[in-house]
């Protein structure tokens, strides 16, 4: 009788463990909401005074309110960025970021493979601190040896003098993601392709870059965005109008004494665009390359 008497303590105790769990879990955090809903608004303003700016004529944008879309919206102003050569613009930015990030994505893989697999080779511990050593030299502190090293090369003026310097400088944060994310896939799985008479180009394309896909969109997507929107370097290595990029055509649409900035932000929408595109495309594989790459 005892026995079955202190039994369903137990019970009552883990059913108040359980409420007090739920009461704990099921407390809102306003302040954490109010943050939220803060931060959306700082972003989504900018994001919604450019758009309907954008459809303004230039002689009502003074008028009115900014933040109010205005009553005869327009497409001139994305007839007039069309019609200013947007389209040579475009196809330079497209030239630039996949001659640029298809090389630096493809030789950081090698080189992060090599340096985990090769570890104890000292050469390669040079290397990845050289690679390392990269990171910590900004863009702007190198543009002049770049100029010199563009004009030896009499490659100034040309689409090449800005896909070199921007391989050299997707590199060096690319081989420090993908070799983090090669040196988490399991060693066995390298000892198992070995034993099947896998050589070490089979391993690299069969094996590691079918597990680290995640890490290879996010480090492309993000070397696109920041090759994408160069300004420097368009800026100081060419000259010609017909090699200028997409952030050197928004800024060249400025006149001498007056900006027409409705028809400066359409430029900005549509140079946007393939980017949102982009996003759209490999939305989840740069998620889970993100929260992979947190969770280690």
């Amino acid at each position: 009788m005892t026995t079955m008497l202190t039994k369903p303590q137990p019970q009552k105790t883990d059913h108040r463990e359980r409420r007090r769990t739920r009461s704990a879990t099921g407390r809102r955090n306003w302040a954490g909401g109010l943050a939220g809903w803060l931060w959306l608004a700082v972003v989504a303003v900018p994001l919604y005074w450019t758009l309907i700016t954008s459809l303004k004529d230039q002689s009502n944008y003074y008028a009115g309110n900014a933040l109010l879309p205005s009553g005869d919206s327009t497409l001139a102003n994305y007839r007039l960025v069309i019609e200013s050569d947007f389209g040579q613009y475009f196809l330079n930015s497209v030239v630039v970021a996949v001659g640029a990030v298809v090389p630096a994505v493809t030789f950081s893989f090698m080189a992060a493979y090599a340096i985990v697999r090769g570890w104890r080779l000292r050469f390669l511990r040079a290397a990845n601190g050289l690679f390392l050593m990269g990171l910590a030299i900004p863009l702007q502190a190198t543009v002049i040896p770049i100029y010199l090293i563009i004009i030896r090369l009499h490659l100034y003026d040309s689409l090449l003098a800005l896909v070199l310097p921007s391989i050299a400088f997707a590199i060096p944060l690319s081989v420090l993601v993908l070799s983090n994310f090669i040196r988490d896939v399991p060693k066995e799985l390298f000892d198992s392709m070995r034993v099947d008479g896998a050589t070490e180009w089979t391993t690299l394309w069969r094996l590691a870059a079918p597990l680290t896909r995640p890490a290879i969109v996010t480090v492309s997507i993000y070397n696109g965005l920041t090759i994408w929107n160069g300004f420097l370097l368009p800026l100081i290595l060419t000259q010609s109008p017909d090699k200028r990029t997409l952030p050197l055509a928004v800024w060249s649409l400025q006149g001498q004494y007056q900006v027409n900035v409705p028809a400066i932000l359409a430029a900005v929408v549509l140079t946007t665009l393939p980017i949102l595109i982009l996003y759209a495309i490999g939305r989840r594989q740069l998620l889970s390359g993100l929260t992979a790459g947190f969770g280690k």
